[in-house]
This record gives C-alpha cells, sequence and structure tokens, in this order.
C-alpha cells in the first residue's frame, strides 16, 4: 500500500492485565482514548514492529514548458528521511505530500494487505485453528498475502480464485499457487461468496473437522472473559491433536473482518507519535480503496484518538453506496466486538460517516 497524507491547509473499572474487563465485575468508566488504545495493543502481531518508511514527495513547476501530459509542467522531488517531527518545517516546505510506504513491509504480503493480517493471524493461530479459507480475485493481493503468511506460520490455506486458471502463472497468482492450495470458481459460483466459502471450509474440515469465522472466535472468547493466553482468545489445544481433525477459519474476501480494523489501530498509534505526524497537524489521508476496510480502520481510530485527519477512499470497483455499507457494518462490529474497552462518546456521530469516499477518474491499472 502507497498510502499517501498530504498537511491539511486549513487550521489545523476494572480491567485485567490484558485490557479486558474483569470476570469479577464490569467496568463503571471507559479508559481515554490514548489508555484504550494501549490496552487495545497490547497483543501478539504478525508484524514484528508497526514501523512503516515515509517519504516526502516536493512539487515544484516547471518554468515556460507547455503541452505533454497531466503531469509534464511539474517536477517532483523525493525526500526518504524528512523532519517530520519539526513543525517549523511545515510553513516552509512548500508544496508536497508524504506517502506511507507500507508496500515495502515485506517482498510478497503488499502494503494494507499486511496490516489488515497484522492482528488477525494471531487470533486465530491462537484459537487452534489449522488451515484457513479465503477468496479473490485472479490476481488477488489479498490471497496472495493470506498464502504466505499462513505458510510463514504453519497454517494451510485454501484460496478460491474467481475465473478460470490462466495459461501462464505472473503475479500475485503465481505466488498464489507457490504457498497456497488453489481452486478456480466460476463466476457465477464466486458471486455467492458467503456459501462458496462456508461450502468449501466445510469439506476441508470434514466430517471430525469445525469451521469458524473471525467473528465467531472473538464472541465465544468475551463470552467466556478467557483471554490469558494471547491476550485476545483463550489458546485451544494444540493444532493436530484429537484425531487429528481440522478447525478451518473463515476469512472473507479482501480480510473485510472488523479484526483486521486491529492493523490500522496500530498503524496510526504509530503515526501519531510526536516524532512522526503527531497528533495537532490536519492531513488528508488519501487511500486506494479495494474493499474500504483500510479507509474505515484508519478512520475509526483517527476520531477514537481525536486526530485532526481526514481520510480519503478513491473506489475500486463498486458503487458509493456498496462502500458506505460495508463502512457502517465494520464500525457496527467493531464497536460491538470491542465493547468493554470502548468510550462510545467517542465516536459519536461515527455513523454519520467517517471517509470521505470519491471516484476514481481514470482505471487503477492499464492492460
Amino acid at each position: 500500500m502507497k498510502l499517501h497524507c498530504c498537511p491539511a491547509r486549513t487550521a489545523l473499572t476494572t480491567i485485567n492485565k490484558n485490557g479486558f474487563p474483569s470476570a469479577q465485575a464490569l467496568p463503571n468508566t471507559k479508559p481515554s482514548g490514548e489508555e484504550f488504545m494501549s490496552k487495545l495493543l497490547r497483543r501478539r502481531w504478525t508484524l514484528l514492529s508497526p514501523d512503516t518508511n515515509i517519504h516526502q514527495i516536493t512539487v515544484s513547476s516547471k518554468q515556460g514548458q507547455k503541452g505533454g501530459g497531466l503531469f509534464s509542467n511539474f517536477s517532483f522531488l523525493k525526500n526518504n528521511q524528512p523532519h517530520l517531527g519539526d513543525m517549523m518545517l511545515y510553513e516552509n516546505q512548500g508544496l508536497s505530500f508524504y506517502i506511507v510506504r507500507d508496500d515495502l513491509l515485506h517482498p510478497f504480503v503488499n502494503g494494507n494487505k499486511a496490516r489488515k493480517l497484522d492482528g488477525l493471524l494471531p487470533l486465530i493461530e491462537d484459537h487452534g485453528v489449522t488451515d484457513v479459507v479465503t477468496c479473490g480475485g485472479c490476481q488477488s493481493a489479498h490471497a496472495a498475502a493470506v498464502a504466505v503468511s499462513c505458510a510463514e506460520r504453519g497454517l494451510k490455506s485454501h484460496l478460491l480464485l474467481r475465473g478460470e486458471q490462466p495459461q501462464i502463472l505472473t503475479g500475485y497468482n503465481l505466488i498464489s499457487t507457490i504457498y497456497g492450495n488453489i481452486t478456480y470458481v466460476p463466476r457465477t459460483f464466486y458471486a455467492h461468496r458467503e456459501e462458496m466459502l462456508q461450502t468449501h471450509a466445510s469439506m476441508v474440515a470434514g466430517h471430525t473437522g469445525s469451521v469458524v469465522y473471525c467473528s465467531d472466535i472473538i464472541d465465544s472468547s468475551l463470552a467466556s472473559q478467557t483471554f490469558e493466553c494471547s491476550k485476545f482468545v483463550q489458546r485451544d489445544a494444540p493444532r493436530g491433536t484429537e484425531n487429528h481433525s481440522r478447525k478451518v477459519a473463515i476469512v472473507n474476501e479482501g480480510a473485510k473482518d472488523a479484526v483486521a480494523l486491529l492493523g490500522m489501530f496500530r498503524l496510526v498509534d504509530y503515526l501519531s507519535q510526536d516524532h512522526l505526524l503527531g497528533k495537532k497537524r490536519a492531513f488528508n489521508f488519501v487511500v486506494d480503496s479495494g474493499t474500504g476496510t483500510t479507509a474505515v480502520g484508519l478512520g475509526l481510530a483517527a476520531m477514537y484518538l481525536g486526530l485532526p485527519w481526514k481520510i480519503t477512499a478513491v473506489m475500486l470497483a463498486d458503487t458509493m453506496d456498496t462502500y458506505r455499507q460495508q463502512e457502517r457494518r465494520l464500525i457496527a462490529e467493531f464497536k460491538r466486538q470491542f465493547r468493554f474497552l470502548l468510550d462510545s462518546h467517542k465516536l459519536n456521530g461515527a455513523n454519520d460517516g467517517i471517509v470521505h469516499w470519491v471516484d476514481r477518474c481514470h482505471p487503477r491499472k492499464e492492460r
């Protein structure tokens, strides 16, 4: 993910050691935004560190040059080590913007895919899951990210890819084939994603296995209030025991699960440090959006911390109504799943929209 952030031109209880309510009593008061963030982030992650590279791009006009393409009259200068913490430099830097280089996090698990799996994979791993089923397009970066990440953690991945197998395997399709188990699905069947995922997961689990969704894992943990091992869920028996039965986790297309927002909260917490973007300066984050999960996570985290950040999401392939519906669903699920820690007042107005969705003027990829 290359996530662009531009300085805005306008003014700027009883909780156990793991950050959850104790079994004895529910909290009478809610922690502050930073306290909530601290408790929420106190868990195992896929990424060893939330760190990312931030590059500054300074834009200047070329004098006397006419014609050419859209950007032919401008020159761009890249600074790989900008002085982000020095507020005095903001006023004199001219026209510029920043790029969050999450595309450098991993050679195969690209950008926001790594962020969405950051909190999700340890959750399912600690729940004794043996297999992961997900889906995507033929060249799905999400499917490749799941395949590689599962292989690194000793999990088996089963990837349902839309369409026909290409004659020559390239790109993410090749990576998915190397690291995961591929099944090509006709488009008519793929259109019913939930039924497709459930059917295939049940087939992988067999008669002795079981199938779970990420939301099921969280809900069962909250109900039993067992959070000791992973700081999120109770660790089940080691994988492969009990007659070698399988436990299969379903990860939605594009990891559009509320638990995937955890990685965005971790990223926002990192970026809002004083020596980086800080908490006072107004920024406009421009995000390339497929499912919209990344944009919603960034917006929700920024709202909860009270950051003056605006999230603009460039829609990939669906309607604005569909993206807004997805936004409301993710917010509602996150508020429900983490209700023990959330101060609901900090999210007043979230249901009215936290992301500015915009249409894509040109195709993202030209063929």
